[in-house]
């Protein structure tokens, strides 16, 4: 019940964001569920903006409660996107896909000018790895993709509805459930899955949130990435001294 009413605070907060004549990228699962109801009501209130769903189920939300929605072609570039996770790291990278909505989420976040993430405070972790990665992969690629896992340490699982058939994705693929343990590198591991072939995409969202509100307690809290300091080194400069010239004396 407390995750709830902090998933609700903070869907309510990154909803008071968009500005007039903005595109908004809306996303996908239970935190953006709030903001996407909380848009709603500002839209009633005479907020004008157009949304860009994330996924199905976001769309039909959107239109219930009366957001005009677009299409990556007619506007391809979004003002703001509001959009949930299921892990947050201290640099903002996440991990996100528990909905089944990766592939269309990461389009839009990377279309986006700003991306925002709302998450209630059981989200935060020091290292992701928590939560296992989904991919979203092709079906005949399945099995290749599984051993490409295996060999990068992690354990692959089919997710599969309540009947036991496979959850397929709004793109029609299936999703293979990853559990890495700790990821040590993230932008290592992004990379090394974006170049397997049969994986459409993956959940880890690398350096592409500009801001999280994160739900705590009964307040809110905002949080921006923290980034590595780079260490300045400062050159001493050699100055020259003026060169004394000997004086010589004169023999008269």
């Amino acid at each position: 019940m407390a995750n709830e009413e902090e998933k609700e605070a903070a869907g309510g907060a990154a909803a008071k964001l968009p500005r007039d004549g903005d595109v908004v990228g809306l996303g996908t699962g239970s935190t953006a569920y709030f903001a996407v109801v909380a848009l709603g009501e500002r839209v009633k209130a005479g907020l004008k903006i157009i949304g860009i769903p994330t996924s199905v189920r976001t769309a039909d939300l959107a239109r219930a409660v009366g957001i005009p929605l677009t299409t990556l072609d007619e506007h391809p570039e979004i003002d703001i996107t509001i959009d949930g996770a299921d892990e947050v790291d201290p640099k903002l990278n996440l991990i996100k896909g528990g909905g089944g909505a990766l592939t269309r989420e990461k389009v839009i976040a990377t279309a986006s000018k700003k991306m925002v993430v709302v998450a209630d405070s059981g989200k935060l972790v020091a290292v992701l790895g928590r939560f296992p990665l989904p991919l979203e992969v092709i079906a005949f690629a399945r099995t290749v993709v599984e051993r490409k896992i295996v060999s990068l340490g992690g354990s692959p699982k089919l997710r599969v509805k309540a009947d036991g058939s496979p959850f397929v994705t709004d793109n029609g693929n299936q999703i293979l459930d990853c559990s890495f343990g700790k990821i040590a590198d993230p932008p290592a591991l992004a990379r090394e899955l974006s170049g397997t072939p049969g994986v459409v995409e993956h959940g880890l969202f690398i350096g592409l949130t500009k801001l999280a509100i994160v739900g705590r307690g009964n307040s809110v809290d905002e949080i921006r990435p923290k980034l590595a300091r780079k260490r300045v080194q400062t050159k001493r400069l050699r100055t020259k001294r003026p060169s004394r010239k000997r004086k010589t004396s004169r023999k008269t």
